[in-house]
């Protein structure tokens, strides 16, 4: 039975008059933004999609915990087949909302792949990826790595990798690996990390209808679903992957392969993953959508509270098989804030999977400018675009206006302190130039084009594949 909740509380009233303040200061009263009656949520049963990875753990905490039943709302989670289903799931309307790939709502905007309007306003954590490598790849590699007491310096780069892919490709043997879908930080951060070593991990050409991504390639990627990348690689079928935990640490646990670097390595801190509804959902229940947002930042500060104290509790959770369904160790490998690369050689990595600490629930629009960048440099963008083009995208799908009334309403509530978010009377959603990449340069989301012309591989001003 559903729990009732009283028509006029304090909480509901708060809910209504900030989803209507949002809606005057936005101009969402004139593009079908509905304001509920005074105590209403427009839609209480919800269906929400995941993928089997240990950063869906928002999802999980706030139903287990509660908190969506704190707001009214009535959740079913659903565990999808891969992105592409769990995408067509929220376009379809048979999912209200899903965990997705921060550059799904990005591409579906710009019509790569499916064309449909997503939008986010709530980021569900930084980091939480690796690249691993097969135990025969890892042999061939060591040679070209430097060591310290006996193991490996990190952060390793593909410069190691590349006399491996050089003899394969002499040999003439591609050379494969895997990444779990187009548009996914997967994709991005493995051909980011190629190219910083001098690997080329090739083009897009989606207006000559090549969507291979494997023009001029060296190091050929291809789609394989996260749950699926270990016993590909085990195989012989992909010879390494980028992918979330805990299908890294799965290959150390089944002795088939080592990760070799995290994405924290890569890119400190980086976005991962991000809540995305469709847009026409999000004018149609408004008030429903804050009270979402508020639920998952309440699970997100749950997940890093105390220094990670309710990290064990939540890899129990986790564990079930209704979510991720790999054993508490192999979980908890990562997601207690350690991370083992080679068996045996677990190492002190605080901030591999993070919640909500560092802002990490807010919706910058500097990170949306990030994914858009490398869409353009990879090919999935064809023609060059101005400065403003990606600007314009960016607010169009990321959503900081309804995060902040999401969260004034819990500070206003007392279930978290202001502290704990941005400013948002200065906020801009644009994150200070960033320098924490593996190859050292410099990311400024306000200069995408200036940011590409760095690159010594990739599309950059007026290049096009012919």
């Amino acid at each position: 039975m559903k729990r009732s909740t009283p028509l006029f509380s304090r909480r509901k009233i708060v809910k209504t008059v900030a989803a209507a303040t949002l809606a005057l200061s936005t101009g969402l009263l004139g593009a079908n933004f509905a304001i509920a009656a005074p105590g209403e949520l427009e839609k209480e049963d919800l269906k929400f999609g995941f993928i089997k990875l240990t950063d869906m753990a928002p999802l999980a905490v706030a139903y287990e915990k509660g908190f969506f039943e704190d707001e009214g709302l009535y959740v079913t989670l659903e565990a999808q087949a891969n992105w592409k289903v769990l995408l067509d799931g929220v376009i379809g309307g048979e999912l209200d909302g899903a965990h997705m790939l921060a550059g799904q709502p990005l591409g579906a905007t710009i019509g790569f792949g499916t064309k449909a309007d997503i939008i986010t306003a709530f980021s569900m954590d930084l980091n939480g990826n690796a690249i691993t490598v097969s135990n025969d790849i890892w042999q061939q590699m060591k040679p070209n790595i430097a060591t310290e007491n006996g193991k490996p310096v990190h952060p390793i780069s593909a410069s190691a990798l590349k006399p491996v892919v050089e003899k394969y490709l002499d040999e003439g043997k591609p050379f494969n690996m895997g990444m779990v879908f187009p548009v996914s930080t997967h994709n991005y951060e493995l051909r980011y990390w190629l190219a910083a070593g001098g690997i080329h991990p090739g083009y897009y050409a989606p207006h000559k209808g090549d969507v291979s991504g494997m023009i001029d390639a060296e190091a050929l990627l291809s789609v394989t679903p996260p749950p699926q990348m270990p016993s590909t690689m085990e195989a012989g079928t992909i010879y390494g992957y980028c992918v979330g935990e805990p299908w890294n640490q799965q290959a150390v646990f089944k002795g088939i392969g080592v990760p070799v670097i995290t994405d924290y390595e890569i890119w400190k801190n980086n976005p991962e993953k991000v809540f995305g509804v469709s847009k026409t959902w999000a004018d149609k229940n408004p008030n429903t959508h804050i009270a979402v947002v508020k639920s998952l930042i309440r699970a997100a500060a749950w997940l890093d509270a105390n220094s990670n104290a309710n990290r064990p509790e939540a890899v129990k959770i986790l564990s079930q098989s209704n979510y991720v369904g790999a054993d508490y160790d192999v979980i908890a490998n990562s997601m207690t804030g350690t991370f083992e690369y080679e068996k045996g050689d677990k190492r002190d990595v605080p901030d591999f999977n993070v919640f909500f600490r560092h802002n990490a629930t807010y919706p910058y629009f500097s990170d949306a400018v990030w994914y858009l960048s490398q869409m353009r440099r990879w090919g999935q963008i064809a023609e060059p675009k101005t400065d403003e083009w990606f600007m314009d995208i960016a607010k169009q799908v990321y959503r900081p206006d309804i995060y902040a009334v999401a969260a004034k309403e819990l500070i206003a509530e007392g279930k978290l302190d202001a502290k704990d978010f941005p400013d948002f009377a200065t906020e801009t959603g644009f994150k200070p130039a960033q320098t924490e990449f593996i190859d050292n340069i410099t990311f400024d989301g306000t200069k995408p084009n200036d940011y590409l012309n760095q690159f010594p591989i990739g599309l950059k001003g007026d290049d096009v594949i012919k």
